[in-house]
């Protein structure tokens, strides 16, 4: 049974940094894309950050560009996203998604795959 389990979110003040981690199982993990998402209240879920299935290619949203990272460890399954200089903006719950890695979009209608999302809270 596949599964896509975030954690690492809480609450981080202004400036700070927060390490976000989707543990994949049930699939050949290499063999997706995997990004992640975010939805803030009253908005639409939108694309943050995508990473290839190697790990090679990586691609980000303008407004995450300089203070976020993705990468993955296809050893332990698992995606990270490291994100430094958090902004209140950045307050939504976050999630992991994979998609065939044919997939080069940050479009979430191409995600098949979705976990249940992890919160992450900037405020002073």
């Amino acid at each position: 049974q596949l599964q896509l389990v975030e954690s690492g979110g809480g609450l981080v003040q202004p400036g700070g940094s927060l390490r976000l981690s989707c543990a994949a199982s049930g699939f050949t993990f290499n063999y997706y894309t995997m990004a992640w998402f975010r939805q803030a209240p009253g908005k639409e879920r939108e694309g943050v950050s995508r990473v290839s299935g190697s790990g090679s290619i990586t691609d980000y949203a303008d407004s995450v560009k300089g203070r976020f990272t993705i990468s993955r460890d296809n050893a332990k399954n698992t995606v990270y996203l490291q994100m430094n200089s958090l902004k209140p903006e950045d307050t939504a719950i976050y999630y992991c998604a994979a998609a065939p890695r044919r997939i080069t979009t940050m479009r979430q209608y191409d995600y098949q795959y979705w976990g249940q999302g992890t919160q992450v809270i900037v405020s002073s």
